[in-house]
């Protein structure tokens, strides 16, 4: 049965030559039978290319820097491996987390422990293993000072983590007030704790206010100096951002999205979505706060190659950039007024956006037996949502009516681009007795992919 044309706004991610090739290679098909349901496929060399991106910023801006993978954005054991072959560093915040990168080989001075609250066992294994932990409060530090473990090869290394003055509603950090007050603390524990610097956590993903609250951590360091501290590195967290999609593609749906476009007529409030199209991403997110300037004449890049400060990144997303994608198989189609609702066999669990009041707007490819599907000029686009196969009424992968080139039928394969960073696994569940979808890791050998699966151990 056909429907009559609704016409929705196409969203498309950005081409990326090195998912194409894993399209056209006919392997997600015989994955998809051998799985006998959805998975991803992870690409590791993109994350090298990624992390070497940050490495030259750093480079060209003469900073000394460390990066640290942010692990809570994906838990393929891949990218900890990734990082031990590369000398790139973890940034953690469980015990889980902290073993696990251990486990995979990262020592532990490149590890960086966030989060707040953090328990005593948590603390312990830090310490011990020398990782760098980022103090939230007072009362971690206090634990901190009055339970050092025995045994561990020096004291422990800490930043304080500030609260960001712009953000004061945020739950994490400490005010100025407190800061003050860990650092008379630490200069009277003398030898008993390494306090190395400060830390923060901006929310959103503007570049000024990351460059002034960096400058401002510097004059700290400057000042903790003088009180006899190490004092020498700033951790600016992450909040570089992924460019997803062609701004011309992005500002032409935001300007034409409605009600009507969705199932149900559900709504979204634009700002909740995720900038899908960001002009400063990535590794050129992080030039841009380097080259950023104060008050006066000098960039951030020369406050801290004047000073002697080490910079430190924790990016997650952005080192997953166009490193792995989702693919869920057809299995039904029904057609409705002005458009069809295709049934996956996987959840909306499993697409991350969607649990946030928002939607993971870049749009799937829709693969059939011969390849990805093509538009025809003279046969209109098929618009379709796209619901998962549990009993619950708003679990739609995708609640806006896709333009595909044709009608899916069961069997075809979507495939979701992009979805390494933060999209495919941080709310995953076994709902129904389904099982989470297996991670494929596709390493490239003589121009072609070999497949095998992620190491990480099922829960």
């Amino acid at each position: 049965m056909a429907v009559t044309e609704v016409r929705t706004p196409s969203l498309p991610a950005l081409p990326d030559p090195a998912t194409d090739a894993v399209l056209d290679s006919g392997l997600l098909p015989e994955l998809s039978y051998a799985f006998g349901g959805p998975f991803h496929f992870l690409l590791p060399d993109r994350f090298d290319a990624n992390a070497a991106a940050f490495r030259t910023a750093l480079a060209e801006a003469g900073v000394d820097g460390r990066i640290h993978y942010a692990k809570k954005a994906n838990k393929a054991a891949v990218w900890i491996e990734r990082c031990a072959a590369t000398g790139i560093g973890v940034d953690v915040a469980s015990l889980g987390e902290l073993r696990e990168a251990l486990g995979n080989g990262v020592r532990g001075e490149r590890i960086v422990v966030t989060g707040p609250a953090k328990s005593d066992d948590l603390l312990r294994v830090a310490a011990l293993q020398a990782c760098l932990i980022a103090v939230d409060s007072l009362d971690e530090l206090a634990r901190l000072l009055h339970r050092a473990p025995h045994g561990a090869p020096r004291a422990p290394r800490i930043l304080l983590r500030l609260l960001p003055p712009a953000q004061a509603g945020s739950r994490f950090g400490m005010t100025g007030a407190e800061l003050d007050t860990a650092l008379a603390r630490c200069v009277e524990a003398g030898d008993a704790i390494r306090m190395e610097g400060f830390s923060f956590h901006l929310a959103g993903y503007a570049v000024q206010p990351r460059a002034a609250l960096a400058a401002h951590l510097i004059d700290r360091c400057l000042a903790a100096r003088t009180m006899g501290l190490q004092a020498d590195r700033i951790s600016i967290g992450g909040g570089f951002a992924v460019d997803y999609c062609a701004p011309a593609d992005w500002y032409a749906f935001l300007a034409a999205q409605q009600p009507g476009h969705y199932h149900a007529d559900k709504t979204f409030d634009t700002a909740d979505f995720y900038p899908y199209h960001s002009p400063v991403a990535g590794a050129d997110a992080l030039r841009a706060v380097l080259t950023t300037t104060g008050d006066g004449p000098h960039t951030l890049a020369d406050r801290l190659r004047d000073t002697g400060t080490v910079l430190l990144l924790e990016p997650g997303r952005a080192l997953l950039d166009r490193a792995g994608a989702s693919v869920f198989r057809v299995q039904g189609v029904k057609d409705r007024a002005g458009y069809g609702i295709v049934t996956v066999d996987g959840t909306s669990l499993s697409l991350s956006e969607q649990w946030f009041n928002s939607e993971y707007l870049p749009q799937p490819v829709l693969v059939g037996p011969d390849g990805r599907a093509t538009g025809d000029a003279a046969s209109p686009a098929y618009p379709a949502c796209v619901g998962g196969a549990t009993c619950l009424d708003a679990d739609l992968l995708t609640w806006r009516k896709i333009p595909f080139p044709r009608r899916p039928t069961p069997g075809d394969l979507l495939v979701y681009p992009n979805t390494a960073g933060y999209q495919m696994d941080s709310n995953e569940s076994p709902f129904h007795e389904l099982p989470l979808p297996p991670k494929v890791v596709l390493d490239r050998t003589d121009g072609r992919p070999r497949w095998r699966l992620d190491r990480h151990p099922a829960p």
